[in-house]
């Protein structure tokens, strides 16, 4: 079963935002996906992959391109419109969200590079996707143009339906051989890499993050993105692509690729508990009309709802400072980075209580709860969604003490 392209050919509004006309034709479109998403989230599981169709179709609806320059085919919208298709997807299928989130969010990095690297990547297709893997692990010898890049890193997102791959390594020098502030993302072309299929996990099965190894390749000086320019916001990319939603801090972007598909994910949860307490009993009583259940349900509720509008207030006002040409100061995108990395602890919880008052019906094997659970249980393990390193640095902030974290 395929989906049919339910974005219009052409969208005549000049608008970017949330709510503009092309981000609900958007949204319309992720809904319309719904039952199939739903209808394939065994086999994603199964195979260990986002099936090809269900790509074939995030294509045909452009949601690949709500980043994407429009030098290159894309929409350039805010980051508001991209999250918000991907909490739709994530209510029916969390791998294809998480997939759809990570891989998506890289024409928007992309953009950052100097420009040759878009020319390198999208010339002959600016429909040509990339992975990522950016643990700082690679092994890297400076050379005359560029670099020689070899290593090996774990859970490379979607890998199977890319054709290059963002790789993380921290350039030495004599005076700090390991230094992250010269850390840097790497693009590698496919040809220059080897997927490695190992992905064996109990949750977020159907992301196919598998391993990427590369021996002794040549990665030139402009395939390279420095930690440095996307902290300070002055990318060599924003010679050519110099509109707002440039200008954002990377990691403010990027990190909701990886806690936006549980936030999503959760409220999939929420619908399926719902569903259970229409014909579960609580002793005598329909779980539907029980008090504690009651309770439960609105509690999610007003939780998903409260961790959505942060991350749309959070976004409205880092886009309102970047139209202004104005920075975002560095206590707010401390605020901004543990408002995210919470996401997934907030979800976890909420989940394990509605799996338990599920009952033993919840833990059945084909159980939707369960499936649910296990993907929200299984995004904690990503390090941005690690919570701790950013509350302490908050907390130091609010102390008084200097921001210890480019990450932001």
């Amino acid at each position: 079963m395929t989906v049919q392209q339910a974005m219009p050919s052409t969208v005549n509004d000049d608008s970017h935002s949330l709510g503009s006309p092309r981000a609900e034709a958007l949204l319309a479109a992720a809904r319309a996906m719904g039952p199939v998403l739903r209808e394939r989230a065994a086999q994603c599981r199964a195979e260990r992959k986002v099936p090809a169709e269900t790509i074939a179709d995030f294509q045909a609806a452009g949601f690949f391109k709500i980043l994407q320059p429009e030098q290159w085919g894309g929409y350039a919208m805010d980051p508001q419109v991209f999250y918000t298709v991907g909490l739709e997807v994530a209510k029916h299928c969390t791998s294809s969200a998480w997939v759809l989130g990570v891989v998506a969010v890289h024409n928007w990095q992309l953009a950052l590079f100097d420009d040759q690297a878009a020319q390198d990547v999208w010339g002959d297709d600016p429909t040509v996707l990339i992975s990522s893997s950016y643990a700082p692990v690679g092994k890297l010898t400076l050379v005359e143009g560029g670099f020689r890049l070899s290593g090996r890193w774990s859970f490379s997102s979607g890998s199977e339906h890319c054709q290059w791959a963002f790789l993380g390594a921290v350039v030495p020098t004599p005076e700090a051989p390991f230094d992250m502030a010269n850390y840097r993302t790497f693009l590698v072309p496919i040809s220059d890499y080897k997927i490695v299929d190992n992905w064996d996990v109990v949750g977020l099965q159907g992301t196919g993050s598998h391993d990427i190894v590369v021996e002794d390749v040549f990665v030139p000086e402009h395939r390279t993105h420095r930690v440095i320019d996307a902290f300070f916001c002055e990318n060599p990319g924003n010679k050519v692509n110099d509109a707002p939603l440039f200008k954002l801090p990377f990691m403010q972007v990027f990190v909701r690729a990886v806690c936006n598909a549980t936030l999503g994910c959760l409220e999939g949860s929420l619908e399926d508990y719902i569903e259970v307490a229409q014909t579960r009993r609580v002793g005598p009583t329909l779980m539907k009309d029980d008090p504690v259940a009651r309770r439960l349900a609105a509690e999610v509720k007003t939780s998903i709802e409260e961790m959505r509008r942060t991350m749309i207030s959070n976004f409205d006002a880092m886009m309102a400072l970047a139209r202004a040409g104005q920075p975002i100061p560095v206590e707010d995108r401390v605020r901004y980075r543990y408002d995210s990395a919470v996401v997934a602890d907030r979800c976890l919880e909420l989940s394990s209580r509605m799996l338990k008052a599920a009952g033993s019906g919840g833990i059945r094997t084909g159980s939707p709860l369960l499936h649910r659970h296990l993907d929200i249980l299984a995004s904690q393990a990503h390090v941005a969604n690690h919570s701790l390193p950013f509350a302490a640095n908050m907390g130091g902030v609010l102390f008084g003490a200097e921001n210890a974290d480019m990450a932001i």
